[in-house]
Protein backbone atom coordinates (compact mmCIF):
# COMPACT_ATOMS: atom_id res chain seq x y z
CA UNK A 1 0.00 0.00 0.00
CA UNK A 2 1.35 3.43 -0.95
CA UNK A 3 2.21 5.94 1.77
CA UNK A 4 1.88 9.71 1.90
CA UNK A 5 4.56 12.02 3.22
CA UNK A 6 1.96 14.00 5.11
CA UNK A 7 -1.79 13.92 5.57
CA UNK A 8 -3.50 17.09 6.76
CA UNK A 9 -6.74 16.56 8.66
CA UNK A 10 -8.97 19.61 8.43
CA UNK A 11 -9.65 22.05 5.61
CA UNK A 12 -9.81 25.44 7.31
CA UNK A 13 -7.18 28.17 6.92
CA UNK A 14 -4.66 26.15 8.98
CA UNK A 15 -5.13 22.99 6.93
CA UNK A 16 -5.07 24.74 3.57
CA UNK A 17 -1.97 26.71 4.53
CA UNK A 18 -0.25 23.53 5.74
CA UNK A 19 -1.18 21.79 2.50
CA UNK A 20 0.16 24.65 0.40
CA UNK A 21 3.53 24.68 2.16
CA UNK A 22 3.86 20.90 2.27
CA UNK A 23 3.01 20.53 -1.41
CA UNK A 24 5.37 23.34 -2.43
CA UNK A 25 8.12 21.61 -0.46
CA UNK A 26 7.65 18.54 -2.63
CA UNK A 27 5.90 16.33 -0.09
CA UNK A 28 3.30 13.87 -1.33
CA UNK A 29 0.41 15.51 0.51
CA UNK A 30 -3.27 14.85 1.03
CA UNK A 31 -5.83 17.05 2.80
CA UNK A 32 -8.89 15.40 4.33
CA UNK A 33 -11.96 17.49 5.18
CA UNK A 34 -15.10 15.89 6.56
CA UNK A 35 -17.62 18.40 5.19
CA UNK A 36 -16.67 21.66 3.47
CA UNK A 37 -13.50 23.70 3.24
CA UNK A 38 -13.14 26.75 5.44
CA UNK A 39 -14.45 25.74 8.84
CA UNK A 40 -15.60 28.65 10.99
CA UNK A 41 -13.66 31.09 8.79
CA UNK A 42 -16.32 31.03 6.08
CA UNK A 43 -18.92 32.36 8.54
CA UNK A 44 -17.08 35.70 8.81
CA UNK A 45 -18.78 38.26 6.58
CA UNK A 46 -16.32 41.10 7.06
CA UNK A 47 -12.63 40.66 7.92
CA UNK A 48 -10.64 43.86 8.38
CA UNK A 49 -7.43 42.65 10.03
CA UNK A 50 -6.04 40.13 7.55
CA UNK A 51 -2.69 41.52 6.35
CA UNK A 52 -2.53 42.46 2.70
CA UNK A 53 -6.21 43.33 2.39
CA UNK A 54 -6.69 47.01 3.27
CA UNK A 55 -10.37 46.75 2.32
CA UNK A 56 -12.69 44.31 4.14
CA UNK A 57 -12.84 40.80 2.72
CA UNK A 58 -15.12 37.90 3.58
CA UNK A 59 -13.86 34.70 5.15
CA UNK A 60 -15.36 32.76 2.24
CA UNK A 61 -13.27 34.71 -0.28
CA UNK A 62 -10.07 34.14 1.71
CA UNK A 63 -10.77 30.40 1.80
CA UNK A 64 -11.55 30.31 -1.93
CA UNK A 65 -8.23 32.03 -2.64
CA UNK A 66 -6.38 29.61 -0.34
CA UNK A 67 -7.95 26.58 -2.01
CA UNK A 68 -7.13 27.83 -5.51
CA UNK A 69 -3.53 28.51 -4.53
CA UNK A 70 -3.07 25.13 -2.83
CA UNK A 71 -4.51 23.25 -5.79
CA UNK A 72 -2.03 25.01 -8.10
CA UNK A 73 0.69 23.08 -6.29
CA UNK A 74 -1.22 19.80 -6.74
CA UNK A 75 -2.44 19.41 -3.18
CA UNK A 76 -4.92 16.52 -3.19
CA UNK A 77 -8.13 17.45 -1.35
CA UNK A 78 -10.68 14.79 -0.45
CA UNK A 79 -13.99 15.09 1.41
CA UNK A 80 -13.83 12.25 3.89
CA UNK A 81 -14.11 12.06 7.68
CA UNK A 82 -11.36 10.60 9.83
CA UNK A 83 -12.59 8.08 12.36
CA UNK A 84 -9.36 7.27 14.16
CA UNK A 85 -5.60 7.33 13.96
CA UNK A 86 -2.92 4.86 15.05
CA UNK A 87 0.81 5.42 15.27
CA UNK A 88 3.26 2.70 14.24
CA UNK A 89 7.01 2.75 13.89
CA UNK A 90 7.73 5.37 11.24
CA UNK A 91 4.15 5.82 10.00
CA UNK A 92 0.53 6.55 10.85
CA UNK A 93 -2.56 4.52 10.00
CA UNK A 94 -5.58 6.75 9.36
CA UNK A 95 -9.00 5.12 9.27
CA UNK A 96 -11.82 6.84 7.40
CA UNK A 97 -15.59 6.71 7.52
CA UNK A 98 -18.55 8.36 5.85
CA UNK A 99 -19.51 8.91 2.24
CA UNK A 100 -17.19 9.97 -0.52
CA UNK A 101 -17.66 13.23 -2.41
CA UNK A 102 -15.58 14.24 -5.39
CA UNK A 103 -13.09 12.17 -7.33
CA UNK A 104 -10.03 10.57 -5.78
CA UNK A 105 -6.90 9.76 -7.67
CA UNK A 106 -7.53 6.22 -9.05
CA UNK A 107 -4.96 4.37 -6.94
CA UNK A 108 -6.26 6.03 -3.75
CA UNK A 109 -9.87 5.30 -4.67
CA UNK A 110 -9.08 1.60 -5.14
CA UNK A 111 -7.33 1.40 -1.78
CA UNK A 112 -10.31 2.92 0.02
CA UNK A 113 -12.86 0.71 -1.74
CA UNK A 114 -10.93 -2.36 -0.66
CA UNK A 115 -10.25 -1.08 2.84
CA UNK A 116 -11.67 -2.22 6.19
CA UNK A 117 -15.33 -1.98 7.15
CA UNK A 118 -15.00 1.53 8.56
CA UNK A 119 -14.54 2.91 5.04
CA UNK A 120 -10.85 2.97 4.22
CA UNK A 121 -7.27 3.10 5.39
CA UNK A 122 -4.51 5.55 4.53
CA UNK A 123 -0.85 5.50 5.52
CA UNK A 124 1.31 8.55 6.09
CA UNK A 125 4.76 9.32 7.48
CA UNK A 126 3.51 12.47 9.21
CA UNK A 127 0.15 13.96 10.17
CA UNK A 128 -0.91 17.58 10.60
CA UNK A 129 -4.05 17.95 12.71
CA UNK A 130 -5.95 21.11 11.77
CA UNK A 131 -9.46 20.14 12.83
CA UNK A 132 -10.30 23.49 14.39
CA UNK A 133 -12.97 24.02 17.03
CA UNK A 134 -16.76 23.97 17.23
CA UNK A 135 -19.12 26.45 18.91
CA UNK A 136 -19.91 25.81 22.56
CA UNK A 137 -23.59 25.31 23.32
CA UNK A 138 -25.42 26.98 26.19
CA UNK A 139 -26.92 23.62 27.23
CA UNK A 140 -30.23 25.17 28.23
CA UNK A 141 -33.74 23.80 27.65
CA UNK A 142 -34.92 24.40 24.10
CA UNK A 143 -31.47 24.82 22.53
CA UNK A 144 -31.34 21.46 20.78
CA UNK A 145 -35.03 21.46 19.88
CA UNK A 146 -34.89 24.89 18.23
CA UNK A 147 -31.53 24.58 16.48
CA UNK A 148 -32.32 25.38 12.85
CA UNK A 149 -35.69 26.81 13.92
CA UNK A 150 -34.43 30.10 15.30
CA UNK A 151 -31.33 29.01 17.21
CA UNK A 152 -28.16 29.55 15.17
CA UNK A 153 -24.39 29.70 15.59
CA UNK A 154 -23.76 31.47 12.27
CA UNK A 155 -25.17 34.92 11.52
CA UNK A 156 -23.56 34.96 8.08
CA UNK A 157 -25.43 31.76 7.23
CA UNK A 158 -28.82 32.62 8.70
CA UNK A 159 -28.90 36.40 9.16
CA UNK A 160 -30.82 37.17 5.93
CA UNK A 161 -33.67 34.96 7.19
CA UNK A 162 -34.36 37.49 9.96
CA UNK A 163 -34.98 40.59 7.87
CA UNK A 164 -37.13 43.13 9.75
CA UNK A 165 -37.35 40.83 12.78
CA UNK A 166 -35.95 40.92 16.32
CA UNK A 167 -33.02 38.72 17.34
CA UNK A 168 -30.87 38.10 20.41
CA UNK A 169 -27.09 37.55 20.36
CA UNK A 170 -25.47 35.83 23.35
CA UNK A 171 -21.85 36.71 24.13
CA UNK A 172 -19.53 39.65 24.55
CA UNK A 173 -16.38 38.84 22.58
CA UNK A 174 -15.30 39.72 19.06
CA UNK A 175 -17.42 37.04 17.40
CA UNK A 176 -20.60 38.06 19.20
CA UNK A 177 -20.21 41.75 18.42
CA UNK A 178 -19.12 41.16 14.82
CA UNK A 179 -22.15 38.98 14.22
CA UNK A 180 -24.46 41.46 15.94
CA UNK A 181 -23.22 44.16 13.59
CA UNK A 182 -23.86 41.86 10.64
CA UNK A 183 -27.34 40.98 11.87
CA UNK A 184 -28.14 44.68 12.23
CA UNK A 185 -28.05 44.90 8.43
CA UNK A 186 -31.19 42.75 8.31
CA UNK A 187 -32.94 42.68 11.67
CA UNK A 188 -35.18 45.41 13.05
CA UNK A 189 -33.61 45.05 16.49
CA UNK A 190 -30.57 43.18 17.83
CA UNK A 191 -30.15 42.64 21.57
CA UNK A 192 -26.76 41.53 22.90
CA UNK A 193 -27.08 39.53 26.12
CA UNK A 194 -23.82 39.36 28.07
CA UNK A 195 -23.10 37.79 31.45
CA UNK A 196 -20.76 40.65 32.41
CA UNK A 197 -21.16 44.42 32.70
CA UNK A 198 -18.77 45.21 29.84
CA UNK A 199 -17.94 43.72 26.47
CA UNK A 200 -14.68 41.85 25.85
CA UNK A 201 -14.58 42.67 22.13
CA UNK A 202 -11.94 44.95 20.57
CA UNK A 203 -12.65 48.63 21.16
CA UNK A 204 -13.26 49.39 17.48
CA UNK A 205 -16.03 46.77 17.43
CA UNK A 206 -17.50 48.01 20.69
CA UNK A 207 -17.64 51.56 19.37
CA UNK A 208 -19.49 50.44 16.24
CA UNK A 209 -21.97 48.44 18.27
CA UNK A 210 -22.66 51.25 20.74
CA UNK A 211 -23.17 53.68 17.86
CA UNK A 212 -25.58 51.41 15.97
CA UNK A 213 -29.17 52.43 16.81
CA UNK A 214 -30.45 48.91 16.12
CA UNK A 215 -28.22 47.27 18.74
CA UNK A 216 -29.27 47.14 22.38
CA UNK A 217 -27.66 45.54 25.43
CA UNK A 218 -28.72 43.47 28.43
CA UNK A 219 -25.86 43.27 30.93
CA UNK A 220 -25.18 40.75 33.70
CA UNK A 221 -27.70 38.36 32.19
CA UNK A 222 -27.75 34.73 31.06
CA UNK A 223 -30.18 32.62 29.04
CA UNK A 224 -32.11 30.13 31.16
CA UNK A 225 -34.48 28.70 28.56
CA UNK A 226 -35.44 29.04 24.90
CA UNK A 227 -39.19 29.05 24.24
CA UNK A 228 -41.37 28.74 21.19
CA UNK A 229 -43.71 26.60 19.14
CA UNK A 230 -42.59 25.67 15.65
CA UNK A 231 -40.03 28.51 15.90
CA UNK A 232 -38.23 30.44 18.63
CA UNK A 233 -40.53 33.03 20.17
CA UNK A 234 -38.75 34.13 23.35
CA UNK A 235 -35.87 33.51 25.74
CA UNK A 236 -36.01 33.39 29.51
CA UNK A 237 -33.21 35.49 31.03
CA UNK A 238 -31.84 35.68 34.54
CA UNK A 239 -30.29 38.84 35.91
CA UNK A 240 -27.13 37.70 37.73
CA UNK A 241 -27.29 40.65 40.12
CA UNK A 242 -30.92 40.52 41.25
CA UNK A 243 -31.47 36.83 40.32
CA UNK A 244 -34.80 37.89 38.79
CA UNK A 245 -36.21 36.20 35.68
CA UNK A 246 -37.59 38.02 32.65
CA UNK A 247 -38.86 36.95 29.25
CA UNK A 248 -37.37 38.56 26.15
CA UNK A 249 -39.45 38.14 22.98
CA UNK A 250 -37.30 37.24 19.98
CA UNK A 251 -37.50 35.60 16.58
CA UNK A 252 -33.99 34.21 16.70
CA UNK A 253 -31.11 33.43 19.05
CA UNK A 254 -27.47 33.56 17.90
CA UNK A 255 -24.97 32.00 20.31
CA UNK A 256 -21.28 33.01 20.57
CA UNK A 257 -19.91 31.92 23.94
CA UNK A 258 -16.66 30.28 22.87
CA UNK A 259 -15.55 27.11 21.15
CA UNK A 260 -14.22 23.65 21.95
CA UNK A 261 -11.49 21.84 19.98
CA UNK A 262 -12.35 18.95 17.68
CA UNK A 263 -9.81 16.58 19.19
CA UNK A 264 -11.83 13.84 20.92
CA UNK A 265 -10.93 11.31 18.21
CA UNK A 266 -7.17 11.52 18.83
CA UNK A 267 -5.31 8.65 20.55
CA UNK A 268 -4.27 9.01 24.23
CA UNK A 269 -0.63 9.42 23.22
CA UNK A 270 -1.46 12.97 22.03
CA UNK A 271 -1.36 15.19 25.11
CA UNK A 272 -4.20 17.68 25.51
CA UNK A 273 -4.75 20.48 28.01
CA UNK A 274 -7.69 20.49 30.42
CA UNK A 275 -9.94 21.98 27.72
CA UNK A 276 -8.97 19.45 25.05
CA UNK A 277 -6.58 21.61 23.02
CA UNK A 278 -3.46 19.90 21.66
CA UNK A 279 -0.26 20.82 23.48
CA UNK A 280 2.58 21.60 21.07
CA UNK A 281 6.14 22.89 21.20
CA UNK A 282 7.52 25.83 19.20
CA UNK A 283 7.80 23.58 16.13
CA UNK A 284 4.09 22.72 16.47
CA UNK A 285 5.03 19.14 17.26
CA UNK A 286 2.71 17.25 19.58
CA UNK A 287 3.71 14.67 22.19
CA UNK A 288 3.42 12.03 19.47
CA UNK A 289 6.46 12.13 17.17
CA UNK A 290 5.52 12.98 13.60
CA UNK A 291 2.15 14.45 14.50
CA UNK A 292 1.84 18.23 14.29
CA UNK A 293 -1.06 20.52 15.18
CA UNK A 294 -2.11 23.82 13.62
CA UNK A 295 -4.90 26.32 14.09
CA UNK A 296 -7.72 26.51 16.60
CA UNK A 297 -7.37 22.90 17.78
CA UNK A 298 -4.04 23.59 19.50
CA UNK A 299 -3.29 25.37 22.77
CA UNK A 300 -2.44 29.03 22.05
CA UNK A 301 -3.41 32.55 23.16
CA UNK A 302 -4.97 33.91 19.96
CA UNK A 303 -7.33 32.22 17.48
CA UNK A 304 -7.75 34.18 14.26
CA UNK A 305 -7.61 33.32 10.56
CA UNK A 306 -4.15 34.87 10.30
CA UNK A 307 -2.78 32.84 13.23
CA UNK A 308 -4.33 29.66 11.82
CA UNK A 309 -2.68 30.30 8.45
CA UNK A 310 0.64 31.01 10.18
CA UNK A 311 0.35 27.77 12.14
CA UNK A 312 -0.35 25.87 8.95
CA UNK A 313 2.69 27.26 7.17
CA UNK A 314 4.94 26.36 10.09
CA UNK A 315 3.43 22.89 10.51
CA UNK A 316 3.85 22.15 6.81
CA UNK A 317 7.51 23.09 6.89
CA UNK A 318 8.15 21.30 10.19
CA UNK A 319 6.70 18.11 8.69
CA UNK A 320 9.12 18.56 5.78
CA UNK A 321 12.13 19.05 8.10
CA UNK A 322 11.04 16.13 10.27
CA UNK A 323 11.11 13.84 7.24
CA UNK A 324 14.44 15.27 6.09
CA UNK A 325 15.96 14.48 9.48
CA UNK A 326 14.67 10.90 9.24
CA UNK A 327 16.40 10.20 5.94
Amino acid sequence: MSIYDTIIIGGGPAGLSAGLYAARAGLRSLLLEKSFLGGQAITADRIENYPGFPEPISGLKIIQNMEEQARKYNLAIVVREVKSLEAEEGKFRIYLEGGLEGKLEPELENKLENGPENGGLLLSRTVIVATGASPIRLNVPGEVEFTGRGVSYCATCDGPLFRDREVVVVGGGNSAVEEALFLAKFARKVTIVHRRSALRADKILQDRAFQNPKIHFLWNSVVQEIKGDSQVRAVSLQDLTSRSLTTQPTDGLFIYVGSKPNTAWLPPAVKLDDKGFIITDERLSSSLAGLFAAGDCRQKPLRQIITAASDGALAGMMAYHYLQEKT
